[in-house]
């Protein structure tokens, strides 16, 4: 053996060379567990944020839940029929009213009597009786000498001893007095009170005309009560023998009910001259409505019948703009006759007592069934939730009341208020509608996350329209037309346009191109045209300049000469914005879409967002794609030239299928950060959850939502949840996109990977 050979053999096999293959080892050894363990890292991450939304989610979907609290006897006996109950805010003390006047306020722990009064009747007795606002405990009772009497309950609480006591109050805001009506007996009544006025609507005999009375309420200067001063008066005749008179809660409509669901629908908005609005049946023929309650906020109306159903009704603007009661859900958990209906002060929640002892629990707006519970093999005669809907009195036909404890947090949501169209109260049909929060607590939330979903990808593919062909051409002539140093600087320019920040881009979208463009409109239509048009004119003049001339500037380096060209263009076409504007939009083509083509337009809109976001999109596609075009193996390129294929037919048949996969990729990428952009439709999209594919109106995305309601939310509220909902659903949006993409891009590899 030579010493060369030596010398080798002790290079590969000696000392160093194990120690060498011992390092590299290690090295290989550290990688791979490294790669490893930084991807199981990173998949167990991107699962754990999977599963912390489901945390906050899934409670939205658990049903109510009911726990005893007390049992007791019926403070005062059954044989005095309940007319109304009354609960603190705490669930400690409760106070009942009878039939008979009798006002009894007791412990809802142990029944121990805190208040014994009767109503002040002066000798005459209890006729009729009505809630007038059942939230705040006012009430109001008829007399047998024609009086109405108002009166209201209040809950004092005291520490003494740092130990919370509650005390039951009565009180008669305008008098123990009362207000004299008439002469005869007051059999029915129904009294709304308004900041500063009060209507009474009061029957005597079931043939004889209704009364209608307006006050106006006088403050004394001096003892700072209140006094009513009368307003206006009227008589309503009506053939109907009413059993219920439902009065809503603006004082504009009245319905007058018969037990056998026939029904007269008044608009009363001008009382010296009712308005008979609508003669209709509420039940089927052979069925009886025994009971009737309006949800809170005194719109919609819910009718129990002996049937065992539950129908909600409430006034729908018809085609000449005129208010027609309409029948827009029924509710139904068994056949025995609906005896008690008790609603929750501040949500559209409502509970069920039927002829069988059973108690179901359900919310309107989500058409939910949240509970049912056997309270008694007894009828149920009386529902009250307590004031923040966490529990309930339950009066059975035996003489029992039972306290309940009540936990359901988030009726308001179902899958079907989420994703279907729901009709809310004042809605002329069923809607997908987002509305979180309002000035008023007679207000139905409205989560409706189809218009969101629908404004994001709206978002994304106008965005993508823009983007996407400005992209993947401008990839395509720099990796395989363009000469490397002409490429060397132009690409590091384009991908440097990633780096700006979105908020910025957002900004001037909104602030500058969103006017911009609204007086420019028809130039930047202009433009769709024009430049296109100029870039082949410019190239055809090219063609004809002397070959001496165009042989000063290399092949791949001409692309370079459009700069100036394509701004030109554009200035030429915004130029011929008002020319455009005058000859054929009649001098304005926003007033010329609105009016005369029947298109809404908003000043940020759609087309706005598809330039903006579609700006911020391109580095990324760009970028993406050049990589993948110029990866394709040089010796594939020099084989086609081989065979005789010119440049464009070795673009279309080997370069481009060969980088399909990765062209693929890049547009899957940019429609991912499309579909997660935030601050550019934050700033400029108007924010507008709507459900319109119109180019010139805005949209609400899921991000966006997320950036500006997260903040003002409170926790753990069903609008917390159902803004944790929206991030999940665009988690996994995204998450079924770029798997898509993936298993597209691995199917396309082995199709083309063969060339």
């Amino acid at each position: 053996m030579s010493k060369a050979q030596q010398t080798l053999v002790e290079a590969l096999t000696g000392s160093a060379s194990k120690k060498r293959m011992k390092h590299r080892r290690l090295k290989d050894h550290g990688a791979k567990y490294g790669i490893s363990v930084g991807g199981v890292g990173i998949i167990f991450a991107v699962f754990l944020i999977m599963f912390f939304l489901l945390y906050v989610v899934l409670p939205m979907f658990i049903p109510a839940s009911m726990q005893k609290h007390s049992e007791m006897t019926v403070p005062g006996g059954i044989q005095d029929k309940t007319l109304h109950y009354a609960m603190d805010d705490y669930k400690q003390v409760a106070v009942r009213l009878t039939e008979s006047g009798r006002i009894l306020g007791f412990s809802n722990d142990n029944a121990q009597v805190l208040l014994d009064t009767q109503v002040p009747t002066q000798g005459a007795k209890v006729t009729s009786f009505t809630l007038v606002n059942e939230a705040k405990n006012e009430f109001a009772y008829g007399l047998s000498d024609g009086r109405v009497l108002l009166g209201s309950i209040r809950f004092e609480v005291s520490y003494p001893n740092d130990v919370r006591t509650v005390m039951p109050l009565v009180e008669w805001p305008y008098g123990e007095a009362g207000k004299r009506l008439s002469d005869k007996p007051i059999q029915r009544l129904a009294v709304r009170d308004g900041s500063s006025s009060l209507m009474v609507i009061s029957q005597s005999l079931p043939t004889e005309p209704l009364s209608l009375r307006t006050f106006s309420k006088e403050s004394s200067f001096l003892t700072e009560t209140v006094e009513l001063a009368p307003d206006s008066e009227s008589q309503l005749a009506t053939k109907l023998i009413a059993d219920r008179i439902l009065l809503d809660g603006r004082m504009r409509h009245l319905v007058l009910v018969s037990a056998q669901g026939e029904a007269h629908y008044y608009n009363i908005a001008d009382i010296e001259q009712p308005e008979l609005l609508q003669k209709l049946r509420l039940v089927p023929v052979g069925e009886t409505i025994t009971s009737a309650r309006f949800l809170t906020g005194n719109v919609s109306m819910m009718l129990g019948t002996d049937k065992g159903r539950i129908l909600q009704w409430f006034p729908v603007r018809d085609q000449n703009n005129q208010f027609a009661l309409q029948q827009i859900r029924q509710f139904q958990r068994g056949d025995s006759a609906v005896l008690a209906l008790g609603v929750e002060d501040a949500r559209k929640g409502f509970a069920v007592g039927d002829a069988s002892g059973m108690f179901n629990l359900f919310y309107a707006t989500s058409e939910r069934h949240l509970r049912s519970k056997q309270i008694s093999d007894k009828p149920i005669n009386f529902i009250r939730f307590a004031p923040r809907a966490n529990g309930a009195l339950v009066e059975t036909a035996d003489g029992r009341l039972i306290s309940y404890d009540i936990e359901n947090a988030h009726p308001e949501v179902s899958m079907s208020s989420l994703w279907s169209k729901v009709w809310y109260e004042g809605y002329s049909e069923p809607t997908y509608t987002w509305q979180s929060s309002s000035g008023t607590s007679d207000f139905e939330p409205k989560f409706s996350l189809t218009p969101l979903t629908f404004g994001t990808i709206k978002a994304a593919l106008y965005s993508m329209l823009f983007a996407v062909p400005i992209a993947i051409f401008a990839a395509i002539y720099t990796a395989f037309f363009m000469d490397k140093k002409t490429r060397q600087w132009i690409k590091p320019s384009v991908e440097l346009i990633e780096a700006l920040p979105t908020v910025i881009l957002g900004f001037l979208a909104g602030l500058w191109l969103a006017p911009y463009m609204e007086a420019n409109l028809p130039g930047f239509f202009a433009i769709i045209f024009v430049v296109p048009l100029g870039i082949l004119l410019f190239g055809f003049a090219w063609s004809k300049l002397p070959e001496q001339w165009r042989l000063k500037v290399p092949v791949g380096r001409r692309a370079v000469l459009m700069i100036p060209v394509v701004i030109l263009l554009g200035w030429v076409s915004m130029s011929l914005s008002m020319p455009i504007e005058q000859a054929f939009f009649e001098g304005d083509m926003r007033h010329w879409l609105t009016h005369s083509a029947g298109i809404d337009f908003d000043q940020r809109n759609a087309m706005v967002i598809g330039f903006a976001m579609g700006f911020a999109l391109i580095p990324t596609i760009f970028s993406v794609a050049e990589d993948a075009i110029y990866s394709v193996p040089a010796y594939l390129i020099n084989g086609s030239y081989a065979l005789g294929a010119s440049g464009w037919q070795t673009l279309a048949g080997v370069v481009l299928p060969t980088a399909s996969p990765g062209i693929f990729s890049a547009i899957m990428l940019g429609f991912g950060r499309g579909v997660g952009e935030t601050m550019i439709v934050l700033m400029a999209s108007g924010n507008t959850p709507l459900m319109d594919v119109n180019l010139f109106e805005g949209m609400r995305t899921l991000s966006a939502n997320l950036a500006v309601e997260m903040g003002e939310t409170e926790v753990d509220s069903s609008h917390y949840r159902v803004l944790f909902l929206a991030g999940l659903v665009l988690f996994i949006f995204t998450f079924f996109f770029n798997t898509l993409a993936e298993v597209v891009r691995q199917k396309m590899r082995r199709k083309y990977g063969s060339l």
